[in-house]
C-alpha cells in the first residue's frame, strides 16, 4: 500500500547553507513559522538529530488559541534532506535541492483527516512562502 502525500514547494534564492540554518535554527523559526499575520510561532525548540525532537508552540496572535507542533526526527542529512514523524504518527519529508540560482525546498506530508485536504495544502504552502519570503530578506 502507498503512503498518500500532501506536497507543498518553492524556491529559495539563497545559499544552501544559508536556507539550512533559517530553516533549522530555533530563533529563525519563531520568525517565520506561520501561516498568516494573525498566527505566529512565540517558541521553538529543535532538536536536530535523529532521536531529537522539536517543539514549535503556533498560536494566534490575539492569544484565543494555541498549540504545540510537534515531531522526531528519523533523518537528519544536512543541506539536503529532513524526515521526522509527528506527534499523531504522520510521516513529514522536506528536501532542500541545490540549484545553480537557490534552493528547491519540497514538503511532502501525510494528510490528517479532520481538515481537507486543499486546506492543508494552502496551509503548508502559505508557511512554506513566508519562509521564502524571509530566508531572501535575512
Amino acid at each position: 500500500m502507498s503512503t498518500k502525500w500532501i506536497v507543498v514547494e518553492t524556491k529559495v534564492n539563497a545559499s544552501p547553507a544559508h536556507v539550512w540554518h533559517l530553516w533549522t535554527a530555533a530563533e529563525h523559526i519563531v520568525k517565520w513559522n506561520a501561516a498568516s499575520d494573525d498566527w505566529h510561532t512565540p517558541t521553538a525548540s529543535n532538536d536536530l538529530q535523529v532521536g531529537g525532537t522539536f517543539v514549535y508552540h503556533m498560536a494566534a496572535r490575539d492569544g484565543s488559541v494555541g498549540f504545540d507542533f510537534t515531531g522526531t526526527y528519523e533523518r537528519v542529512e544536512e543541506l539536503e534532506s529532513i524526515a521526522y514523524v509527528m506527534e499523531d504518527g504522520r510521516k513529514v519529508e522536506i528536501e532542500f535541492a541545490t540549484e545553480a540560482d537557490g534552493v528547491c525546498v519540497t514538503e511532502r506530508f501525510e494528510p490528517e483527516t479532520v481538515h481537507a485536504e486543499d486546506l492543508q495544502q494552502a496551509g503548508w504552502q502559505a508557511i512554506l512562502n513566508r519562509f521564502k519570503a524571509y530566508a531572501e530578506a535575512y
